[in-house]
Parts: C-alpha cells; structure tokens; sequence
C-alpha cells in the first residue's frame, strides 16, 4: 500500500524536484503539499508549488503555511535559486491554493486519516513544528518524520549550519522532541547526490515530457559548487524523498540529534551523537548509491507528462 504522507517544501530548485519525484510514485500517497517561505519568499514558493503540480497533471491540494520563522527574521537564498525561485525557468501558472493555512491543514489530515501519516519536510520546519506543538496528541498519529536538514561537518549557510535547519533551529528542535525518530538527509548524505553535467544529459535522452524538460532545465540552472570543483551541485531535497521508495539506495544508524539555538556563529549547527549515551531520536542516512539514485529520478521523470 502507498505510504501516506504530507510533503512540507519552499520550492525552490530542489524542492521543485522533489515535487516531481514524489507526484510520480506510486510507492506514496501525497495527502497535501504545504508550503513556508525558504529558499524564496512565499509570494514564490506557494505559485512555484502550484505550477509543478499542475505541470504533473496531479490532482493534490497546495496550502500556503508560514512566510517566517518562529523567531529571528527570514533570510531566503535567492542566489541559489533566482528571483522566480526555480533557476530562472518560467513554468505555466497553477491554480489558486487549496483552501486552509497550513498547519491547520496537517492537524486535519492527522486526525482524520485512517493510518498514521508520515511528515516529510524539505524546508525550514516551521509549518511542521506549529501543527504538532499547537495539538501534541496528534503526534500518535504521525508514522514518522522525514527531514532534508542538518550538516554533521560543515554548513552551506554558514560554515556551522545547513540552510533548512539555520532557517528555523527552534522549530526543528521541536521535532526532535515529539518522541517521533527523526530521519535526516543532511549535507553529509545530499552531498553524494552530485548532479553533474553528464548525469543530467543522460536524463534528457529518456523522453520528451514536459516535466522531464523542466526538471532537466531547473538543475540545470543550479550553478556548479566551487566546493566540488565545479563538476556539478548537489541535490538536496530529491534525496529524502527517494529514502522513502528506495531504501535499498541508502545506509543508515541510528543516533542522537540536537540543535543549537542560541544567538552567535553555531546557531543553527546540528550535533551528531551515535556513541550510544544519549536516547537515539534519529535515524542519520550516511551513504548514498548515487547512480541508483539519479536513475531512479530520470525513470520517474520521464514518467510523468
């Protein structure tokens, strides 16, 4: 049976990806998709999320969430992603949101569903964090959580925080503790997922779809990192949905997982313990069979409309 889940994201170049991965498998069963400001704002990531899933012809409701984080003020990445949030690539417009603010919506959905839902969040995990600590007997209802967050050596926003947990440590601190075993794609993991010129020009040869062709085209708009030489970028977000379908790809253990919120140079820094003295609230992804996942990525692409 499709594993039910609610898809949290800011796209966002590897959101949009994510996005696309996840409307074509039929492994899971996409509840809602709920979006918060991140990698852009959210006057862009609530239309961007809107396009994909009418690109995809998919029939999922789109809820716009929070546009800030708990605390502290948004620093979104337009850098990255370009002002359009997608690498500078013009999808068609989708429809209007779906009626309902996000976090009311992912309480609903975890009330009301038949099974427990698994939460996967590829964004700052604000829209997540208020729906469980507004209504903590919910948390029964959740299977798991899923998160592309957290950098065990080094940040990409700061040289001691990943971007998503940097965005919003107060809220991902939450998570950790609802009792859920958190899984994390971090850096460490996402950083094997290296999106190169070659890979990307093996996915154009598997069809002429238009989703194929935007997700060709938006990494390709990513620019090459300076921190692999320039021989390509690494893709983040793809990876925690890919956990999901594929767990065969992946090693993982578990281990103890905090967070620092306190102001100066480590906020936002995620720790690592697996020595086994701490309670183990996470599951940490470690390796990644990089060319099993790029070609599970393409076939599904190529999927699609």
């Amino acid at each position: 049976m499709p594993i039910p889940i609610i898809l949290d994201c800011d796209p966002g170049t590897d959101d949009a990806l994510a996005i696309l991965l996840a409307l074509a498998s039929p492994e899971l069963n996409v509840l809602a998709i709920t979006v918060a400001g991140g990698n852009v704002g959210l006057e862009v990531t609530l239309p961007n999320a809107l396009a994909l899933t009418a690109l995809a012809k998919a029939k999922v409701p789109v809820h716009g969430g929070v546009d800030r984080p708990l605390l502290g003020e948004f620093v979104p990445a337009y850098h990255v992603h370009h002002d359009n949030g997608l690498g500078g690539v013009v999808l068609p417009p989708g429809p209007s949101p779906t009626p309902g603010i996000a976090a009311d919506v992912i309480r609903d959905i975890l009330r009301t569903a038949p099974e427990p839902v698994t939460l996967v969040g590829i964004g700052p995990a604000t829209n997540l964090a208020i729906a469980l600590v507004t209504e903590p007997a919910l948390n029964i209802h959740v299977r798991q959580i899923v998160l592309m967050s957290g950098a065990w050596k080094r940040g990409n926003v700061t040289p001691a925080a990943e971007f998503n947990a940097y965005s919003d440590p107060e809220a991902l601190a939450i998570l950790l503790g609802t009792g859920h075993p958190v899984v994390f794609a971090s850096l460490d993991l996402t950083d094997q997922a290296l999106a190169t010129p070659a890979r990307l020009a093996a996915w154009r040869t598997l069809g002429s779809g238009r989703c194929l062709k935007a997700a060709c085209d938006i990494q390709s708009a990513v620019p090459l990192s300076a921190r692999f030489d320039g021989k390509g970028a690494a893709l983040h977000d793809p990876t925690a949905i890919a956990w999901l379908i594929r767990p065969d790809l992946y090693t993982a253990r578990p281990g103890h997982v905090s967070v620092d919120l306190a102001p100066g140079p480590d906020r936002g820094r995620t720790r690592l313990d697996t020595s086994g003295h701490e309670t183990q609230n996470a599951l940490v992804l470690e390796t990644l069979d990089a060319d099993g996942f790029f070609t599970l990525l393409g076939e599904r692409f190529a999927s699609l409309p």
